[in-house]
């Protein structure tokens, strides 16, 4: 299947590595493209981020509800094998799932996960979306449909942003906010999830915030699963590339990377 892949190339590019980014449910590539792309991009990485199948501009729009969590994966790994070099991977939420199982086939000079979803699957993470909004989440199973857990900008900045983020970028991010797999979701909650003891040995660096989907406790077990200590940012919300303190995240990163002469 050929994706949509949005591009961020340097005219004068510095690193060997390009840098590939993964979205998460419910978003697109468009996620990566307001803040990350431009800035790694101006670091001097080849910066990519994938439509995954159904997504944006990608095609599957109509078989989008039983896509498979490897399905994504299968999207990722074609991507990467189109890149001049192994990209780093980087993936937010769904899409750090993701990145996960890809590194149990295929090598990556480093990897970063932001809010990923934990090895351990996000039936923790339902059991608060039940208690939180129950009739979201009643909807979401008698329709086999994913977008009821973030149909109202209210909704999509209590889990995503932060209070300081302006009104009207929670509209603008809202408004491309798109109906998900739910067999993917069905797969985040046992039956496939990744083994990080089968992961080809990666740098990782593994970050996550006041989050209300993926706890900080979640994310210090992803941490632990692969041999590294978690970072926590505080007073951000799940959407770490687009919430307010998007830049000190990047940071972060970019001084990982650096630090490791990728």
């Amino acid at each position: 299947m050929r994706l949509e892949l949005v591009s961020r190339v340097p005219q004068h590019r510095t690193k060997d590595s390009p840098m590939l980014f993964v979205h998460g449910l419910w978003h697109g590539a468009w996620c990566w493209d307001v803040h990350f792309l431009p800035y790694f991009a101006q670091r001097g990485y080849a910066c990519f981020a994938p439509d995954l199948r159904g997504h944006g501009a990608s095609p599957g729009r109509e078989g989008l509800r039983w896509t498979s969590l490897d399905d994504y994966v299968a999207d990722v790994v074609g991507v990467v094998e189109t890149l001049d070099h192994p990209p780093i991977l980087v993936g937010h939420s769904m899409g750090g799932l993701i990145v996960q199982k890809c590194l149990e086939v295929r090598p990556a000079p480093a990897a970063v996960l932001l809010a990923s979803v934990p090895p351990t699957g996000l039936l923790a993470t339902t059991l608060r979306f039940l208690a939180r909004y129950p009739w979201a989440v009643l909807k979401s199973a008698l329709t086999l449909s994913v977008y009821p857990l973030v149909s109202t900008p209210g909704r999509y900045r209590d889990l995503f942003l932060s209070a300081e983020v302006p009104e009207r970028d929670v509209h603008r991010f809202h408004s491309q906010v798109q109906e998900d797999s739910f067999r993917a979701l069905l797969d985040m909650l046992v039956p496939d999830l990744p083994h990080p003891q089968s992961a080809r040995p990666t740098p990782m660096l593994v970050l996550g915030a006041d989050d209300f989907i993926v706890r900080a406790r979640q994310v210090r077990a992803t941490a632990r699963a692969h041999g590294v200590e978690a970072e926590i940012f505080p007073g951000m919300r799940h959407a770490m590339m687009l919430d307010h303190r998007w830049r000190r995240v990047a940071e972060r990163m970019a001084e990982w990377l650096e630090s490791r002469a990728l």
